[in-house]
């Protein structure tokens, strides 16, 4: 047996480290550091748990690794899943790694979009499909952006309004009938364009055969007005984060018909986000950030934590929600509005042993697949090197390893959607072009 205190690796642990590091295309310079990070983490984990709290968490914040600035600006929207930065800035764990995060709320996607690329924001909690479509330039000013962690897996939802309720839908199969037999256009809200509300809504009417694009009106909404507008009839069903699901049965105008983990169970949904030239130009800071976010997840998803977390994200300063609204759903608790209730065991997780956190390659490269089958792109992108370019796995492995926190040994993962389609990376031109209902 190897002793434990020794820095050598197997020749298997030199593989995993070389295939980490394999996929970081965007700082090979950085490859020696990372090696010499993670072959340290293989040989001294247990030097790492038993580090006295004061010299662990201080491994970065002296020396050559400190960060080149110290306070950050992290904007956010109002969704329950903006914990992560919320508890990172007010319980201080940004404090440990020589940073102050100064969360930044803001009116919208498209506000947080271009307050990335212009500078305003050094970082974000944002859609994961909204950043691959910056980096591309669908819709918008092309930028070259990062992500440097994913926040949260599960936790969104689609709401109808009650008069559909009362016309009998109370499923897809169901909505689907009655839209076939009413003459009449259908409204249907996301919160972005290429982001994660807009391909779960998308995915889930075309499972159930209707036609995103075809079938149905779609605009966009900022997450806290959709409540609002659905109660003035601007639409007749949303696709959104919580609260704003919760809220809509709270205030008895609409019930949830799915949640995204009906659509897809442990989905990628939210990121810490900034652009190619912040983590260029700011690594260590950019690695502070992972470090002091990757804690406060980690400290979420304790369920002792979750009550207090929830005390903190509903004040007006942040949420602006009723605790009730959000303490529900936060840990499991589910009713649709029309009589169902139920424990989700696949409720919004933040870290899950670090399996949420990890930017997963093919997690990037599914939101492009779902950019190209609706039209977004004319033609199939590289899309194993796009994710490669923008989630930065070398920097989130030197952030984890120094936490004790277990990096996949694998880049790509496997998932079954819905509608029992099998989603792993290795085809995703003939993924995209598949699907029955498509642009």
């Amino acid at each position: 047996m190897r002793d434990k205190n020794t820095t050598n690796v197997s020749q298997s642990e030199s593989k995993a480290i070389d295939m980490v590091t394999s996929v970081d295309s965007t700082n090979n310079s950085r490859r020696g550091f990372f090696k010499q990070a993670i072959a340290g983490a293989f040989g001294a984990a247990a030097m790492i748990n038993v580090m006295p709290e004061g010299l662990k968490n201080m491994a970065y914040a002296a020396g050559s690794d400190a960060p080149e600035i110290t306070e950050v600006k992290i904007g956010f929207i109002p969704l329950t899943d903006c914990a992560p930065i919320v508890v990172a800035a007010e319980m201080g764990f940004d404090k440990k790694y020589g940073i102050k995060i100064v969360p930044t709320k803001e009116a919208s996607w498209a506000a947080v979009r271009d307050k990335l690329i212009n500078g305003e924001l050094q970082g974000a909690h944002v859609l994961y499909g909204m950043m691959y479509g910056s980096q591309l330039g669908i819709g918008g000013q092309q930028k070259d952006m990062a992500v440097l962690m994913t926040l949260s897996n599960n936790g969104q939802g689609i709401t109808l309004s009650n008069q559909l309720k009362d016309k009998g839908v109370k499923d897809g199969k169901s909505l689907k009938r009655v839209m076939d037999n009413e003459n009449r256009d259908y409204t249907f809200a996301q919160t972005f364009p290429t982001g994660t509300h807009a391909m779960w809504l998308n995915y889930w009417l075309a499972a159930n055969g209707i036609d995103p694009v075809k079938d149905v009106k779609n605009i966009v909404v900022p997450p806290p007005q959709m409540v609002a507008n659905m109660r003035i009839g601007n639409m007749d069903g949303y696709c959104v984060g919580e609260p704003w699901n919760a809220r809509a049965i709270y205030d008895k105008v609409g019930f949830s018909v799915a949640t995204s983990q009906d659509i897809w169970v442990d989905h990628p949904e939210k990121v810490l986000g900034t652009t190619a030239d912040f983590v260029a130009k700011n690594p260590n800071t950019a690695r502070a950030m992972i470090m002091a976010v990757l804690e406060a997840s980690r400290y979420i998803d304790a369920t002792q934590n979750r009550a207090k977390v929830v005390d903190l994200i509903s004040s007006k300063s942040y949420v602006n929600a009723p605790k009730d609204v959000i303490g529900g759903r936060f840990v499991g608790d589910y009713e649709n509005g029309i009589g169902r209730k139920w424990k989700d065991p696949n409720y919004m997780k933040f870290f899950n042993d670090g399996a949420v956190s990890f930017p997963y390659l093919s997690d990037g490269m599914w939101f492009l697949t779902q950019h190209k089958r609706w039209g977004m792109l004319k033609s199939d992108p590289d899309y194993l090197g796009i994710a490669k370019k923008i989630n930065q796995i070398g920097l989130y492995t030197e952030a984890a390893t120094q936490l004790g926190v277990s990096v996949p040994k694998d880049p790509m993962r496997s998932s079954k959607l819905m509608d029992g389609i099998v989603w792993d990376g290795k085809n995703p031109a003939a993924y995209a072009a598949g699907f029955k209902i498509k642009v």
